[in-house]
């Protein structure tokens, strides 16, 4: 059975994906795995906005306004499944502004990973949007939150070629203390 070192040593983006994706259900279940990432006091200062369907279109016409657009940008119809992710912080004394978004980036990266490990394409889309009005508008974000981009998820389509990213020479970014 594969564990947790294979499926990061496997994970790798996929900028294309196929119209399938996983059910609502499979995606809750995925939710609930990545929502046990470490949470400083359990703040929980996240949250995850599904986008599907007409959902995408809404999103590209928010995407075209902020740019002062009309119509609808492609670029959310290029996944059957959006993840928005979204920073939601809390007041705290303990907690800094900056640990809460690293949580939320954190619960990002695990759905990410526990996707690709089910079978589904992914990759993680940020930008200039992520902080447009508009955008933040159509996803109902409150004052207190922020978008940190969107999972795109999508069936897995069959490799022509072989995956090209290279290893991380960990001994280049692991060190002892000085």
């Amino acid at each position: 059975m594969p564990g947790a070192l294979d499926a990061a040593l496997s994970r790798r983006s996929w900028s294309k994906v196929t119209e399938a994706s996983p059910t609502h259900e499979e995606l809750v279940e995925l939710v609930a795995a990545a929502g046990r990432v470490a949470d400083h006091s359990s703040l929980q200062p996240w949250r995850l906005i599904e986008l599907r369907g007409d959902d995408r279109e809404r999103l590209g016409r928010a995407i075209n306004k902020a740019d002062g657009e009309k119509g609808i940008s492609p670029k959310p119809l290029r996944a059957p499944l959006l993840v928005a992710v979204v920073a939601s912080y809390h007041k705290s004394h303990k907690v800094p502004r900056w640990e809460q978004e690293a949580v939320a980036s954190g619960v990002a990266h695990m759905l990410s990973l526990l996707l690709d490990e089910a079978g589904w394409g992914v990759i993680w889309r940020t930008g200039h949007y992520t902080r447009a009005k508009a955008v933040a508008k159509a996803h109902g974000l409150k004052k207190n939150e922020e978008l940190l981009g969107w999972l795109y998820v999508g069936g897995k389509p069959e490799r022509t070629r072989p995956e090209r990213r290279k290893g991380i020479d960990a001994r280049k970014v692991l060190s002892r203390m000085p």
